[in-house]
């Protein structure tokens, strides 16, 4: 009779964990409903220039059938520069863009798009939703770029941090059909 517990007791425990386990790469919940991709995935972007560590915290919003630079981002209005909260853009080294210096720190980055000339913003403020409490007083460098375009459609917003030599490098942003980017030299 023991044994008859024993047994059942133990079977029942197996039974239990078997069905409780899931591997790592598992996409499923409990009763076989499907975890959704995020639709603004989060990523990062990041490469050692000499000594210096540029890294780019960001969401990647997808076009998605829409036309994203002129409606949904509409030209002239601040932009976080990706989804959900502010991208972040973070060194350990100064560095120097467009003759002015970036000093070493962690920046909420911004931009205001247009059709000829987009201004690309370093604010102290990082760590924020969106673009509620940005504050353009508290704003370290603000850069003019002119955007380009794509050949071929970018679905998701990606960041590139590129590799010049050991003293520089190039900041890219391309999503849609457009691509914006900065060269920078590490001070």
């Amino acid at each position: 009779m023991k044994y008859l517990i024993f047994s059942i007791l133990l079977f029942g425990l197996t039974s239990s964990c078997k069905n409780n386990t899931s591997s790592p790469n598992d996409n499923t919940l409990p009763n076989n409903e499907t975890k959704k991709k995020p639709l603004s995935p989060h990523e990062t972007a990041m490469a050692m220039i000499g000594d210096a560590h540029v890294h780019i915290d960001y969401s990647s919003p997808g076009v998605r059938g829409r036309n994203i630079f002129g409606e949904l981002i509409p030209f002239g209005k601040l932009w976080r520069a990706g989804a959900h909260n502010a991208t972040s853009i973070e060194t350990n080294m100064d560095l120097i863009i467009k003759g002015q210096i970036l000093s070493a720190g962690k920046y909420g980055f911004f931009i205001i798009p247009n059709q000829e000339k987009w201004t690309l913003i370093f604010n102290t403020r990082w760590d924020v939703h969106g673009t509620d409490k940005y504050n353009e007083k508290e704003d370290v460098l603000r850069i003019e770029v002119l955007p380009s375009a794509l050949e071929d459609s970018q679905e998701h917003l990606k960041y590139l941090v590129k590799k010049n030599d050991d003293s520089s490098g190039i900041v890219s942003l391309v999503w849609e059909k457009t691509k914006v980017e900065f060269p920078f030299q590490v001070r």
